[in-house]
């Protein structure tokens, strides 16, 4: 097996149907949101960006013809985001990225491990900060995924070019998150699914429930642990489906506020705030307070 480091967290894709409507629900949370970021092969994102370098990527089919085109030309990351839509819906959550400097021998691990996800892609696109200000941002993804477990899938992305964009305004949320702590997905062999996670992220392949990353943890639940530690659904049976985002946040009063000023349902589980998924809003949200 190829050796390479444990990668950190880098981002997390949330499928959505109306860009527009998970704007609103993520401004309703307190959420700064960036402008919109078009891609080259259909799909549009509206992201969040955290402090800790990490961010969420709401993501919408803008125009279909172009997204038709590229899935038939190969492009895993469409085709990916084709199949989760029409198994689970336009809303959920359906890819963990990981962080690389080296996407090339990322996808060589992921063919020596049979578990490649498709070809390499390589693209740009225009970013733009709260000002208006413009830049252009690269990136490269490797693509990794299991043929049993389709809900989910994995990519190592390495940005080749980081805009020179002040992100400082885009970071700074009313909710006082400052990062993504903890992701937890939900399957009915959660041990099976480790190996897949650990290698994805550049680790030994390893069993268990958890896989720890240099900046946050993966936690892999049964759908009956999930439901008894948030005191929400898991949903449907899965051989592994990605279901809820944990946030560090400073202090909790700072996350409550804007849920009670726009009525958003949510309960307290010990010393963290539960947010169901809603449209726009694909994955259940924790916002834990630390210190």
């Amino acid at each position: 097996m190829i050796k390479a480091s444990t990668h950190p967290l880098d981002h997390l894709v949330l499928p959505t149907l109306s860009l527009e409507v998970a704007r609103q629900r993520l401004s309703s949370l307190g959420f700064v949101v960036a402008p919109t970021g078009v891609h080259p092969f259909g799909t549009e994102n509206a992201c969040v960006f955290f402090a800790d370098g990490t961010y969420l990527e709401p993501l919408a089919v803008g125009d279909e013809k172009t997204a038709g085109q590229a899935i038939g030309e190969g492009n895993a990351f469409v085709a990916r985001d084709r199949l989760y839509r029409n198994k689970l819906g336009d809303e959920g959550f359906s890819a963990v990225v990981f962080g690389t400097a080296d996407a090339n021998a990322d996808h060589a691990r992921y063919v020596e491990a049979g578990l490649s996800g498709g070809a390499m892609l390589s693209f740009s696109r225009a970013f733009s900060d709260a000002t208006g200000k413009s830049d252009t941002a690269s990136f490269k993804l490797a693509f990794v995924a299991d043929k049993k477990a389709t809900d989910a899938f994995l990519f190592a992305c390495q940005r080749i070019n980081a805009p020179k964009i002040d992100r400082t305004a885009l970071q700074a949320h009313a909710n006082g998150v400052t990062g993504i702590v903890e992701v937890v997905a939900v399957s009915d062999r959660p041990s099976s699914q480790a190996g897949l996670v650990s290698i994805a992220a550049g680790q030994d392949a390893s069993s268990g429930d958890k896989v720890r990353l240099p900046n946050a943890t993966l936690t892999i639940l049964t759908p009956e642990a999930f439901a008894s530690r948030f005191g929400v659904s898991a949903g449907v049976s899965s051989d592994m489906r990605f279901a809820a985002v944990v946030f560090s946040i400073r202090d909790t009063a700072s996350a409550t506020r804007p849920l009670a000023a726009n009525a958003i349902e949510h309960n307290m589980s010990g010393n963290e705030i539960v947010v169901p998924p809603t449209p726009g809003q694909g994955a259940a949200f924790i916002f834990r307070e630390i210190p």
